[in-house]
Order: structure tokens, then C-alpha cells, then sequence
């Protein structure tokens, strides 16, 4: 697995089912807040953004205005549920025991989100310490930004070239691509839908798999292809 200096990997919908519970936490704000949407929408629309965003675009699209509050109750809700419920995605240990290369994770959530979301699951020995949340870069630089991806880069000191980044969302595959990274797709997780593995190419996936287990494999033909970045 030469080809590649190093593995990025989002965290949400990739290493742990937490998408599939964000969205039918904030589906249902929102159809409370005067804004109808599926726990699928959300998915289809929202995966990989943050919920201050989406609450931005949906004020823009729908001209609601939505309160304030809405920030905090749907942290503490989905805090919860996540302590709760939030499960491994099939087949994350077996790919990470077969892959020598260095990895990390770039993710959109929260530092304290990721680290109960990893120690629940068994992952955070993993990747420990290299779990970077875009949110301690600032409130601005969340995917679809590069920011956060840039960044694991800058932290082993490699070329972003050299990177490989798991996505499972359309926002995080733009951010890796504006880093100038190589990406594969990724649809194995509850929240997948019909259209998922075409819109991941669309944005810019050079292969989309939907079982975990396949990445090793993804990866070593990958390393021995010089695609365009």
C-alpha cells in the first residue's frame, strides 16, 4: 500500500451508524419547527453537514425562521441517543487490522462527540491520537471546507496527494477533493439511499464500496494507479 503516505477517515456514516440517528433527531425538530422532512431527506440532503448549517440552509430555502434553542436541544438530544445506540459500522476492525498504512480521522463532529462515539464502539485505540474535529479549527472551517483535511495531512508531515480519504457524504467529498486528496465512497451505513453510490461519484469518488471489508483491497489497486487528484 505504498501508493499512499496516508488514510483519512471520516468518522460519521464510515467508522460508526450515527448518521441514520442524527437524522431522525433532526428530521424531527424540524417538522415540529414548521419545516416537513423524512428522516431519508435528511440523509439524502444534510449527511455530512453540520447542524448549524443545516439549519442555515433550511432558514434560507424555507424562509422559517428557527430558533436559537434549536442548536443546543439537538446537541443534548443527539448526545443522548448516541450514548445510547450508536454502533460500529460492519467490518471497520477487520480493514483496520490489514492496513499498515498511517491513518487518522477528519470528521465534522466534535472532539467530546467522537471520543464517546470511539470509546463506546472500541475504536479510539485505532486511531488515537490522531482524531481531528473541524470544529477546533473554528466554526468556518467545517466540511465542505478542505480545512479539516488539510490538516491531518499537516500533521504527518505528508502531501495531500499521498492522501486517501473515506467519505460517505456528497459535503465531505467536496472538502476532500478541494484539499486535492483521492477519495473513496462509502454507502454501507443505515442511512444510505438509492441514489447514494451516483451522487459520492458525482462528487468526485474514484470508487464507491458499500461493505468495509472491501477497503483494503480498494486501497492496494488504488496505490497502483496514478488517477488524477
Amino acid at each position: 500500500m505504498s501508493g499512499f503516505d496516508l488514510i483519512i477517515f471520516d468518522c460519521d456514516g464510515v467508522l460508526v451508524d450515527s448518521e441514520i440517528i442524527a437524522a431522525k433527531v433532526e428530521s424531527k425538530l424540524l417538522t415540529e419547527s414548521g419545516y416537513p422532512i423524512s428522516v431519508e431527506e435528511m440523509g439524502e440532503r444534510f449527511s455530512g453537514m453540520t447542524w448549524k448549517n443545516i439549519l442555515l440552509q433550511v432558514e434560507k430555502e424555507a424562509d422559517i425562521p428557527l430558533s436559537a434553542t434549536l442548536l443546543d436541544k439537538s446537541e443534548q438530544l443527539l448526545d443522548d441517543r448516541l450514548a445510547r445506540e450508536v454502533k460500529i459500522i460492519d467490518g471497520v476492525k477487520f480493514a483496520l487490522s490489514r492496513i499498515s498504512t498511517p491513518h487518522c480521522i477528519c470528521s465534522n463532529s466534535s472532539s467530546a462527540r467522537l471520543d464517546m462515539m470511539l470509546e463506546k464502539v472500541g475504536l479510539k485505540p485505532y486511531f488515537a491520537p490522531h482524531i481531528f474535529s473541524a470544529k477546533d479549527l473554528g466554526p468556518d472551517r467545517v466540511k465542505p471546507k478542505p480545512d479539516i483535511f488539510l490538516h491531518g495531512a499537516e500533521q504527518f508531515k505528508v502531501s495531500p496527494a499521498k492522501c486517501l480519504v473515506i467519505e460517505d457524504s456528497v459535503h465531505g467529498i467536496h472538502g476532500a477533493r478541494a484539499a486535492g486528496m483521492r477519495v473513496v465512497g462509502f454507502t454501507g451505513a443505515s442511512h444510505t439511499y438509492p441514489s447514494h453510490a451516483d451522487r459520492l461519484t458525482d462528487a468526485g469518488a474514484e470508487t464507491v464500496i458499500s461493505r468495509m471489508i472491501d477497503l483494503p483491497a480498494v486501497i492496494a489497486a488504488l496505490s497502483d494507479w496514478a488517477g488524477a487528484v
